[in-house]
């Protein structure tokens, strides 16, 4: 994942080799709010952003940013600890700013009411049928051939936003369109069988889109080593970053097509076991 962060750095000389002190360790609380989250299941928006805000009070950045209307607010105080100090950037500055850095991520939002619109007129429906109609379509061949599709894309440095995009109104009608091809009888209302098919289409659109972005030179991820290693003095070209992501796209797709075969072999399976 790319997106804006909040660092902060101790506000005293503190120099290479010295020990922190207690209170830099508060500077750390944010990590436990981003575990703490995941754990309970809290909405994610909120999380990141509680933990971001955690961690800039911590490291003492001020909540409010040095406006004219801050300061009109603050006349006659010098400042306010934790809130507002003349001449600080505000930690909601630094949000919004790494938000709107960050906002053609929100692009995929302007492709929900065409989605929207076409499965209210029968996509996954026609997305189905058309796989009930090809011969030797498996559930796990199907998600094998997306996942290298999505490879494919990746390395040309496209981005298509796949779960809602592909994989929810294409991806797994088609998948449950091949299991009910091979058995209609068993797993037409099996939801154990059917969670199974979504989560290795949710898997192949991840294993795809993650490893196939680093064949890209121009992808985010790829620059942003690139840069770090031309920041410690690593002397490496990009190129060299993709053709040493070449292996491990290899090894995905191999472990990926072991278990969508798994998968196929499981469905059959249960499918005798559930027409019995």
């Amino acid at each position: 994942m790319h997106g804006g962060a909040i660092y902060a750095f101790p506000r005293g000389d503190c120099q290479p080799g010295e020990e922190g002190s207690v209170e830099d360790l508060f500077k750390l609380a944010g990590i436990g709010v981003v575990v703490v989250g995941m754990v309970r299941r809290w909405r994610p928006t909120v999380v990141v952003v509680v933990a971001a805000l955690l961690t800039g009070l911590a490291g003492g950045i001020p909540l409010l940013p040095d406006e004219p209307l801050v300061r009109r607010l603050f006349e006659g105080v010098g400042g306010v600890r934790g809130l507002w100090q003349p001449g600080e950037v505000g930690l909601l500055s630094l949000l919004g700013k790494a938000f709107a850095d960050n906002r053609l991520m929100t692009l995929f939002l302007l492709t929900l009411p065409a989605i929207g619109l076409a499965e209210r007129y029968g996509l996954r429906e026609e997305s189905a049928a058309l796989i009930r109609r090809l011969r030797g379509a498996t559930v796990g061949r199907i998600h094998l051939v997306y996942q290298l599709f999505r490879i494919l894309h990746g390395a040309l440095g496209i981005r298509l936003n796949g779960h809602p995009s592909f994989v929810r109104p294409l991806i797994a009608p088609m998948a449950t369109g091949a299991a009910e091809v091979a058995s209609p009888r068993g797993l037409a209302n099996d939801p154990v069988a059917s969670d199974r098919i979504k989560a290795a289409g949710a898997a192949a659109e991840n294993y795809g889109n993650f490893y196939g972005q680093n064949l890209s030179p121009v992808q985010a991820g790829v620059l942003l080593v690139f840069g770090v290693m031309q920041g410690l003095g690593v002397p490496v070209a990009i190129w060299d970053l993709v053709r040493a992501t070449l292996p491990v796209v290899v090894v995905s797709v191999v472990l990926a097509a072991l278990q969508f075969w798994w998968l196929d072999r499981w469905l059959r399976r249960r499918a005798g076991k559930e027409a019995r």
